[in-house]
């Protein structure tokens, strides 16, 4: 353990271990039960529309806060949702979804994507939310902590429920239906519910995309005795969407749009999306409720699901027909950073562009005829085609059981004693789409065959099927499946005396993953088709925490944990799309993370102040993108990565009259890499591996506000409420281009402008690059102003709740919730285009333009429920 580790420990050891638990709030609380459950409602719809990331091509990892006893994890999701808020930064990885006790977090990345319960408000509403360092009766707690959904049916009220919504986001109009009959007397229980989330290309907030999405829930439950009880659940939502793309700023200036959208286009004068996710994952789940004697139960549960996910592309071999393909842009011409005045003829060129994208929003889209004509004129001729989509899939057969055994020792003690196994069948491919009017096409390695001879092994990426023609349907480029099995025994231990509440917990892990490639990709022909061998790692881990009753309505808590993690399996292959090698130096992951808190909870003030250091080492990063400096596809592996998370956080209710209520929020975070990381990467059209070192120490997490603020103000009357909060966000970071950072890149760099503004080498060889060349980029934060207005009806004796919510009142569209950098070089060395391999400079400026999202204008959200 590092002297600062061993600092934050001993400081912890000082005080008294735990995590605050208050009271639940009084029956004098001014919100209304009508209020909460509308807030539920938009806060389900906007996890799962907004805050998930489903429009772009970022992974947005999301974090469901939601733990009740703590004001600020208990606000803070709903709250900064459109900021894409995420609890401490964490990777969603570090937080454990449970359904019925039984853990089904993806079994490839660990992450949990929870537009899969999406439009199912009313069935995921029974949620046992855990902090880090709160103790449950369904898991040790991971560092973002665990949440258990009950899906019995006996936990939906009895009645019938219609719930009709309509909004300006990413989809129009919303119909839900929900019934449930509570547990009947001859111990049966069923409930259901059913939905639809609608919008088209003429009325989705973001031109060019659309939704459809289908959901539905059922769930039968039999009371055998007071000792048994069996559930059965089924779910799924099968959903149709079209995706926004991220562009840089220059786009958006000249579409004047900041929600331009360059992934859809005109073909035969209609609208058509080039990026079309389908996801569908039918999901049943098996629970057993045994209650032993009355200081014991059992509870088991099975479920198994198959999920189906598939995503388009435009992708091409001629000339690239993406409408925001950096040399269409007016900047290409000339370098408008540099500060030198154009020529005549770079203005020209300059002006011309200009006015093409500003004056016609044909020329900012895909000309989906243009790509036909072409197609069809190469078909004449024999030719493949040289436009088309493809469709990566990524489905996913999953099983897993859950069982836990819960002893009340004593009035003191309480013993959890839990079982988790899982299997996952991970099958990735890639289909033909559509040939765009072209007739042929063989699943060659374009990439490559500028490199080999013709007709050589290399340029196949089937070597058992060389010559074959790829039809509409057929899969090509690669197909393989990882396979994750996993075992977990974990116990926790409460113990309550006094005014102390005390808990330690305990797991141990064991994980074997391995490839099965069902294509020999003539560049890794000896390793790339069959089985790979199996990986196998031993983890586990402890956590403790106490709470303190200090009187008076105030508590101190501190809690303290390690863990060793097993590698997830998305990371654990250099290259998954072509070969069956895993990544070198592959090891567990170590995290220790540690937490002081301080509640006060009283009459008129409710309060938490918690600050946290986590730590992270000997983690494994992976990811692939094209990268045009030479013209190939990367695989790029980051082994040893370490990490710092450390912050405070913020969450006050202030009670000032019985109907008026003011709140606080506030966190300032960092989460960044603690040092710079070893890499080695492979090309795809090559096959050989590259060792380097990225310069990422510093890099921040990307795509969430490390600051913010909030000023609530809840006021009721008469069965009317209203809500408004003004929320400020800052440090929002894009996400980090590695290979930018490269120390050979780097030190090309260094070399070639070696003026003392972008780094020097030293004597030994040593490079120091300024802060000019690892400088990550930063968005735009801001304010936002956000109101709800509600009340509650009498229809023929039964509630109708009317509640309107508008987001982003001042109308902010410069509002960055995200992006990426370019993983291109403004600077570069290449053959093609000078034959003695020495430095070019493009005009473009690739590290001045990284691709963003930026936050929608004001929207709203009307919502009518009523229940009978």
């Amino acid at each position: 353990m590092t002297k600062k580790l061993q600092l934050v420990a001993s400081f912890l050891a000082m005080a008294s271990l735990g995590f605050a638990q208050e009271a639940k709030e009084t029956a004098t609380d001014s919100i209304s039960d009508a209020d909460e459950a509308l807030r539920q409602d938009n806060a389900a719809f906007v996890f799962t529309e907004s805050q998930l990331g489903e429009d772009d091509d970022v992974t947005q990892n999301v974090i469901m806060v939601n733990s009740n006893t703590n004001v600020f994890n208990s606000n803070a999701g709903y709250l900064f949702s459109p900021a894409r808020y995420k609890f401490r930064a964490y990777n969603s990885r570090y937080s454990d979804i449970y359904f019925n006790g039984v853990q089904v977090n993806n079994g490839e990345n660990g992450q949990f994507n929870y537009s899969t319960i999406g439009g199912m408000n009313d069935a995921t509403r029974n949620i046992d939310a855990s902090g880090v360092f709160e103790a449950n009766a369904f898991s040790m707690s991971n560092i973002g902590g665990s949440s258990n959904y009950n899906f019995r049916a006996s936990a939906i009220p009895a009645g019938h429920k219609v719930t009709l919504s309509g909004a300006n986001r990413n989809y129009t109009a919303r119909a839900m239906y929900t019934f449930g009959t509570g547990m009947t007397k001859k111990g049966w229980a069923f409930a259901g519910t059913m939905g639809y989330r609608w919008a088209n290309m003429n009325t989705a907030a973001v031109e060019g995309t659309f939704y459809n999405s289908l959901s539905y829930f059922l769930s039968l439950q039999k009371q055998f005795n007071e000792r048994h009880s069996l559930n059965l659940a089924t779910w799924g939502n099968p959903t149709e969407r079209a995706q926004q793309g991220a562009s840089t700023d220059e786009a958006y200036w000249l579409a004047n749009d900041r929600l331009y959208n360059p992934y859809w286009g005109y073909q035969d004068g209609k609208k058509r999306a080039s990026r079309v996710v389908n996801n569908y994952e039918p999901t049943a789940i098996l629970t057993w409720d045994f209650k032993i004697n009355d200081r014991m139960k059992l509870t088991t549960s099975a479920i198994g699901r198959y999920a189906m996910y598939s995503a388009t592309k435009l992708n091409y071999s001629g000339t690239n027909p993406h409408p925001d393909y950096w040399k269409r842009f007016p900047s290409y011409n000339y370098d408008v950073w540099g500060g030198t005045a154009p020529t005549s003829d770079e203005y020209d060129a300059w002006l011309n562009a200009y006015n093409l994208w500003t004056g016609s929003k044909a020329y900012r889209q895909i000309d989906f005829d243009q790509l036909y004509f072409a197609n069809q004129q190469l078909n004449a001729s024999g030719h493949d085609a040289i436009y088309y989509i493809e469709r990566k899939h990524n489905d996913h057969l999953f099983f897993g059981l859950g069982s836990t055994y819960e002893w009340n020792i004593d009035k003191s003690h309480k013993l959890h004693v839990g079982l988790q196994l899982a299997s996952n069948k991970g099958m990735h491919y890639q289909t033909m789409d559509d040939l765009l009017g072209g007739k042929y096409f063989h699943n060659r390695n374009t990439y490559a065959e500028g490199s080999y001879a013709d007709g050589a092994d290399e340029i196949y990426y089937d070597l058992r099927n060389k010559d074959g023609e790829v039809k509409e349907g057929d899969r090509f480029r690669y197909d393989y499946n990882l396979f994750m099995q996993k075992a977990t025994v974990w116990a926790g231990l409460t113990r309550d005396k006094l005014r102390r509440h005390s808990f330690i917990a305990a797991k141990l892990s064991g994980t074997d993953m391995w490839r099965d490639g069902k294509m020999q990709n003539g560049i890794c022909k000896d390793y790339s088709y069959g089985k790979s061998g199996k990986a196998g790692f031993i983890d586990g881990g402890f956590k403790m925490g106490t709470n303190v009753n200090l009187g008076r309505g105030q508590a101190l808590s501190v809690g303290a944990g390690y863990e060793q993690r097993a590698p997830q399996v998305n990371v654990s292959f250099v290259s998954p799309e072509m070969n069956n090698n895993f990544v070198n130096n592959l090891r567990n992951e170590e995290a220790f993370t540690c937490e002081l808190g301080y509640a006060v909870n009283n009459k008129w003030l409710q309060m938490n102040l918690t600050a946290y250091y986590s730590h992270t080492a000997k983690g494994t990063e992976w990811q692939n993108f094209y990268f045009d400096d030479v013209n190939s596809f990367t695989y790029v592996s980051m082994t040893g990565v370490k990490k710092h998370y450390y912050g405070a956080e913020l969450g006050m209710k202030f009670k000032v009259t019985s109907n008026f209520t003011v709140n606080l929020l506030g966190a300032i975070a960092e989460a960044k890499y603690a040092a710079n990381t070893d890499v080695i990467y492979m090309l795809s059209n090559k096959g050989d591996m590259t060792h380097d070192i990225c310069w990422n120490k510093g890099m921040r997490e990307s795509g969430t506000p490390l600051a913010v603020v909030s000023l609530g103000l809840k006021y009721s009357v008469k069965g009317w409420y209203f809500n408004l909060n003004g929320n400020y966000y800052d440090r929002i970071y894009l996400s980090y281009s590695p290979n930018m950072r490269y120390q050979s890149t780097l030190r090309d760099q260094i070399t070639n402008f070696n003026d003392g503004t972008m780094g020097y080498i030293d004597a030994n060889g040593n490079i120091h690059p300024s802060e000019t060349l690892t400088a990550q980029a930063k968005s735009n934060g801001g304010f936002m102003l956000d109101g709800s207005i509600g009340h509650t009806f009498r229809i023929a004796h039964h509630p109708l709740n009317v509640n309107l919510t508008v987001t982003n009142i001042t109308n902010n569209r410069k509002f960055c919730t995200g992006g990426y950098e370019q993983s291109r070089s403004t600077n570069y060395t290449s053959k093609e285009n000078d034959s003695n391999g020495s430095q070019v400079n493009r005009t473009y400026n690739f590290q001045k333009n990284p691709k963003k999202f930026y936050a929608q204008g004001i929207n709203f959200m009307l919502n009518l429920n009523y229940r009978f």
